[in-house]
């Protein structure tokens, strides 16, 4: 090795090198550490976005069978059977008050599941305690499910958004849960 030359993994490199190897590093970390300060309106399942102070995050997302005893709970009050060409998609979703002042969460026909055709689905009223309690206040720095609740000890820990969807919405995806909140949209493309 040259004076002045570095090692990198068993490769020479000159100064100059070394130089632009940090430099790149730097950048991918100073890229990397300003991801996910600021929350987008927009997001994947599992990660979060935000809409005024809301922080929301779907869990899960998936078909609910009402001849299994856990997904029986969650459809405790809708009708069963199913309606005929219809299945019941539950959307597990944990919601955090980031601001110190309550809010009022959207309400039922602010909530909906798209899929590529343009169908849209609004969410379903439901009053287990499983439910997310759409339409209610949410107090400052209060968080869905609430702590000691049958949605947060849930083997999800997520609140309960219920859609009444036709049986072959899935071979329409991506499905989208569409939120209008405080005159936002905020969009999450459901992982089912």
């Amino acid at each position: 090795m040259r004076p002045g030359d570095q090692s990198l993994g068993g490769f020479r490199m000159g100064s100059r090198g070394a130089l632009a190897v940090a430099f790149v590093l730097a950048l991918a970390l100073v890229g990397f550490a300003g991801c996910g300060n600021d929350l987008s309106k927009e997001a994947d399942e599992g990660v979060p976005i935000k809409l005024g102070d809301l922080e929301i995050t779907v869990q899960e997302t998936r078909f609910l069978n009402p001849s299994q005893p856990d997904d029986k709970s969650y459809l405790e009050g809708q009708q069963l059977p199913t309606p005929a060409g219809k299945s019941y998609l539950g959307v597990f979703v944990t919601i955090d008050n980031k601001g110190d002042q309550a809010v009022t969460l959207p309400a039922n026909a602010q909530v909906s599941v798209t899929d590529t055709t343009g169908a849209a689905y609004e969410s379903i009223p439901s009053h287990t305690p499983f439910a997310a309690p759409l339409g209610s206040e949410l107090a400052g720095g209060a968080a869905l499910p609430a702590p000691d609740t049958a949605a947060q000890s849930g083997p999800v820990q997520g609140s309960l958004l219920i859609f009444l969807v036709d049986e072959g919405v899935s071979e329409n995806r991506p499905l989208k849960l569409e939120i209008e909140f405080e005159g936002e949209t905020g969009e999450i493309t459901l992982d089912i």
